[in-house]
């Protein structure tokens, strides 16, 4: 069955970095845009970035952008989501997903289980 599993996450100083991964297995990879998503408590999910089945083309939230990179190996069947120069705000929970078609769709059907980041201050 399709399984998205995200790992990486962690406590981390504001300023600092995190590498998220998400594996994937059940499909095969290489044919699907992978997002990147946050939650925090209280709050609306937020679509952080998504990265196209080749690789080639890949979108940021403003939120983001500039200090999280998304990229993947589809050899690997991951897709990694670096984040840098981390703030407090930041803190959530982080998910991956698998895109219907491209990113530009904004349709996601299976989801990851998600792994928590807290960034302090």
């Amino acid at each position: 069955q399709v399984q998205l599993v995200e790992s990486g996450g962690g406590l981390v100083q504001a300023g600092g970095s995190l590498r998220l991964s998400c594996a994937a297995s059940g499909f095969t990879l290489d044919y699907y845009a992978i997002g990147w998503f946050r939650q925090a408590p209280g709050k609306e999910r937020e679509t952080l970035s998504c990265i196209s089945s080749s690789g080639a083309s890949t979108y940021y939230a403003d939120s983001v952008k500039g200090r999280f990179a998304i990229s993947r190996d589809n050899a690997k069947k991951t897709v990694y989501l670096q984040m840098n120069s981390l703030k407090p705000e930041d803190t959530a929970v982080y998910y991956c997903a698998r895109g219907v078609g491209l990113c530009s769709n904004n349709r996601y059907n299976y989801w990851g289980q998600g792994t928590q980041v807290t960034v302090s201050s």
